[in-house]
């Protein structure tokens, strides 16, 4: 991977997918819209064995877009599609997108100019979080996953700031970094890009978020979706920092000390009515502050919703929560899916074999 880095760099978009085809022509859509930066840019889809025709309507993309390459991804998960994706290109900058989400013409340029400008070895934006569609469910989704009291200080998913940060959603790296400390984790499932951006970090260099780069995210559109995303997501935070100690956040391991605390007093409360009265304590002060949300997001987003949030909140952080103890558990009687293979992780699997581009 040893590229030159010039002043007007090619980039490389790399977007892994699986079974997007009701989305994955909007996404196309607006990347393949981009602004071209001054040394161009390609695109490399990464699909995962997709069932559901989206490999047909990439390919359709390919045969108007020159600039675009589709690749399979026996792996079928984000980072081996990530690690798959920079075998294959060619770009002394990098930008890994999602497929469920869409992009605004000046993305990739605004991207190049704050990697150029800050030196920062990923650069990346803010996410707009958007209701998938316009039903009652969709919008209380949104409405959970767009006030801090959700999903805590994520910086990037609440309209942050200019500076260093933890991490960014769907960064621009530069390639000389994955030189220096290694390919996306395909122990990973989910989590990857974070745990790379905390890899940055602890390597000394930096991840920058600018508010000037963003994406419109379409989230779950019903509240079974966002518990069950909820809870796979508290799982995979253990088994992240299992496998990658500095990768460990206060923020994502509140849900489970809540959790945690809740049943130590509940189980106290056999023993003690002390326990009890400290269990419906937790309960009563958690649902004040869902209430102080609710009223904030009815305002913004109707107030129809606002006696529904509390009790919402308090779904979504106990799933999170218990997914996440969950994942200690099944660490502990050596159940999870992940193992300690080395740190950190120099790329293993599928990044190491020659990409399989599916043919036009």
């Amino acid at each position: 991977m040893g590229h030159t880095e010039s002043s007007s760099p090619l980039v490389s978009v790399i977007i892994p997918c699986r079974n997007e085809a009701s989305f994955i022509s909007q996404c196309l859509a607006s990347v393949m819209a981009f602004d071209p930066p001054d040394g161009g840019f390609e695109v490399v889809m990464v699909d995962g064995m997709s069932t559901d025709g989206t490999a047909d309507e990439i390919r359709r993309w390919a045969e108007t877009h020159s600039n675009l390459e589709l690749l399979e991804n026996p792996g079928r998960i984000f980072s081996t599609g990530l690690n798959l994706g920079l075998a294959a290109s060619r770009g002394d900058l990098v930008v890994g997108l999602g497929a469920h989400c869409t992009y605004p013409r000046d993305y990739l340029v605004r991207c190049v100019a704050a990697s150029l400008r800050t030196g920062a070895a990923n650069v990346g934006g803010l996410l707009s979080t958007e209701p998938r569609d316009q039903t009652r469910e969709a919008r209380l989704v949104h409405a959970i996953t767009t006030h801090r009291f959700g999903v805590g200080n994520s910086g990037f998913r609440i309209g942050a700031g200019e500076g260093v940060t933890d991490t960014v959603a769907y960064g621009c790296y530069r390639r000389s970094v994955f030189d220096r400390i290694g390919l996306f984790d395909e122990r990973l499932v989910r989590n990857q890009d974070y745990e790379f951006n905390r890899r940055i970090s602890a390597a000394g260099e930096q991840v920058w978020r600018t508010p000037e780069i963003h994406a419109r995210y379409f989230n779950q559109g019903r509240i079974k979706g966002l518990l069950s995303q909820a809870f796979r997501t508290g799982k995979w935070n253990t088994w992240m920092w299992y496998v990658a100690p500095y990768s460990f956040s206060l923020r994502h391991a509140v849900p489970g000390l809540f959790v945690g605390t809740l049943f130590l007093t509940l189980v106290g409360g056999l023993f003690s009515p002390v326990s009890i009265a400290a269990f419906l304590a937790l309960l009563l002060l958690h649902l004040l502050f869902g209430l102080a949300a609710g009223i904030a997001q009815g305002r913004r987003h109707g107030l129809w919703m606002t006696p529904i949030l509390p009790f919402l909140f308090l779904s979504y952080h106990l799933a999170y929560g218990a997914g996440t103890l969950v994942g200690a558990v099944l660490l502990l009687i050596r159940r999870s899916p992940v193992s300690i293979i080395g740190e950190p992780w120099k790329g293993a699997g599928f990044a190491r074999v020659t990409p399989s581009r599916i043919k036009r």
